[in-house]
């Protein structure tokens, strides 16, 4: 399947709530996820090499946006029975192996991907503090054949909203692989894009 970009949800919209596990069966809410600056939500998953990719920006992230008043939630909704390496142990072991100190919560019926309009993994949002969208995009211009990440435009989107300034005009979508949708979850503009 080729790679897919994501939707871009409108910017001003308010984050849509969520309480969700983690690998271990610890809740998270998204009220417990924001910080006093905002939150950034990342759809992410285990297996998938545009992620894997950026694994170490992501624990970079996670070690930065907390001391900056950003909290950071990372989410898998990929279908965990067509893909077992995206399951609750290997998620508690790849957040493990990259040290990352953020929730890392499983959507499994992928109710919070549709909310989000999650499509592609990494697709991010990041939220100001009231949790309204002031980002969706891709981390940076690198790609698993091309670069070394630097979240440079994620980063340039934390910068701006920590300074006041109005949310980004040029946001560039993420590039990744697709969710792995559920047979009969899939989202209406799913079919255009396969």
């Amino acid at each position: 399947m080729p790679p897919v970009n994501s939707t871009m949800l409108a910017i001003g919209t308010t984050a849509p709530a969520f309480s969700l596990p983690s690998g271990d069966g610890t809740v998270h809410s998204l009220e417990d996820c924001v910080g006093p600056s905002g939150v950034l939500v990342a759809f992410i998953c285990n297996h998938c090499p545009y992620v894997k990719h950026v694994f170490e920006e992501l624990t970079r992230l996670g070690n930065d946006l907390p001391a900056q008043g950003v909290g950071m939630v990372g989410i898998m909704s990929n279908d965990i029975e067509r893909y077992p390496d995206d399951g609750p142990e290997k998620m508690i072991e790849t957040a493990r192996e990259n040290g990352w100190t953020f929730p890392y919560l499983l959507d499994q019926d992928q109710s919070i991907a549709h909310r989000y309009n999650a499509a592609c993994t990494p697709d991010f949002f990041l939220f100001d503090g009231e949790c309204r969208l002031v980002y969706r995009g891709q981390l940076d211009d690198t790609r698993p054949d091309a670069g070394t990440p630097d979240g440079a435009d994620l980063r340039k989107a934390v910068a701006a909203l920590l300074s006041g300034e109005p949310p980004l005009e040029a946001q560039t979508p993420s590039l990744g692989c697709s969710i792995k949708w559920i047979p009969g979850q899939e989202p209406d503009w799913f079919a255009t894009t396969t």
